[in-house]
């Protein structure tokens, strides 16, 4: 019988995520089982009661991690902080608004155990899909779409989808990478880097959902133009 090891790590970047969290967790520890060795939530200081589920879920499960950290310091930090924390083969994250299904979660780490170094998945394209009920994800979309295809053509990456947070790598290659930004430039800055360092990079079609519960945090008159000015420099400056 093969023998079923605990190599997976999950990050989840949270901010007053504790309806979506309560679902979420126990749906990962049901599908990944005895492959998952921790989930780590990586917590801004919610108030909403998430680092009161953290605790009352490790309670049951005995594997959640709880990071703390200061009040919207960014998607970005909070992904790195919960993979330089992580201690198994392979680091995955995804949002904790429930967007990626576990599903999704399983087939990603079936991919990058086919040997690359990391594995993401995109929502454009015939296969992928990005359901936008809402106006502002529909402008979110009008937005990462065309960065997307903007970065193609600056770097040739052949990627179809930079800015998803829907992703899995091997830690020791995340331990070569160094990164630096806070904010949503974080998910395209390791794509580019890591393909500059010859990773071996594999993408798979997913399905990206509108959250249930909760709003989102990310304020796209804001962000958009930051990201659009951090994009050109990680394109075109090597």
């Amino acid at each position: 019988m093969e023998k079923i090891e605990q190599e997976v790590s999950v990050i989840l970047p949270a901010y007053k995520e504790r309806g979506n969290l309560a679902i979420l967790i126990p749906e990962i520890e049901k599908e990944f089982g005895n492959n998952l060795m921790e989930i780590i939530v990586v917590d801004d200081s919610s108030e909403d009661g998430t680092k009161e589920l953290a605790s009352e879920l490790n309670g049951k499960f005995g594997n959640i991690k709880l990071i703390t950290r200061p009040p919207l310091s960014g998607v970005g930090s909070a992904i790195r902080d919960g993979y330089n924390a992580a201690k198994s083969k392979y680091v995955l994250s995804a949002d904790a608004d429930i967007s990626l299904k576990v599903g999704d979660m399983i087939r990603l780490y079936q991919k990058i155990k086919e040997g690359f170094d990391m594995a993401i998945g995109y929502r454009y394209g015939a296969e992928g899909y990005y359901e936008k009920k809402s106006l502002s994800i529909k402008i979110k979309s009008l937005i990462s779409q065309p960065a997307s295809i903007l970065i193609k053509l600056l770097t040739g990456i052949k990627l179809k989808d930079f800015s998803n947070n829907s992703r899995i790598m091997k830690r020791d290659k995340w331990l070569e990478l160094e990164t630096h930004e806070k904010g949503n430039a974080f998910l395209f800055e390791v794509l580019i880097k890591a393909w500059r360092k010859g990773f071996k990079i594999a993408e798979i079609p997913i399905s990206c959902y509108e959250r249930k519960l909760g709003k989102s945090k990310l304020v796209l008159w804001k962000e958009a133009p930051k990201s659009l000015i951090k994009l050109l420099k990680y394109a075109l400056i090597k």
